[in-house]
């Protein structure tokens, strides 16, 4: 059994302005760096999903992370106020 290789995002942010570039086709882009073309593919919707976080000015952008965090911190205030009312 295989583990799945873990690309940088240096790394996928250069295969992805390549094949944005338009001089190689995404098959030979996937030759060139030794990756599946549906790879490269994915990489390029997601970076165009979302590139305009790039030009907020002074907005924060929420990550999936803070927000799951945000999430956690509610949930454990709201348990530490029910455990309060079971003890009192």
């Amino acid at each position: 059994m295989t583990s799945r290789k873990k690309y940088s995002t240096k790394f996928k942010t250069s295969v992805v302005l390549e094949a944005l570039g338009e001089r190689f086709s995404i098959a030979e882009l996937a030759q060139k760096h030794t990756v599946h073309p549906q790879q490269i593919s994915n990489w390029k919707r997601e970076f165009l999903q979302n590139a305009e976080k790039a030009f907020t000015k002074g907005e924060k952008v929420k990550s999936k992370k803070s927000e799951q965090d945000a999430k956690e911190d509610e949930l454990h205030k709201i348990i530490g106020q029910q455990k309060v009312e079971i003890d009192f």
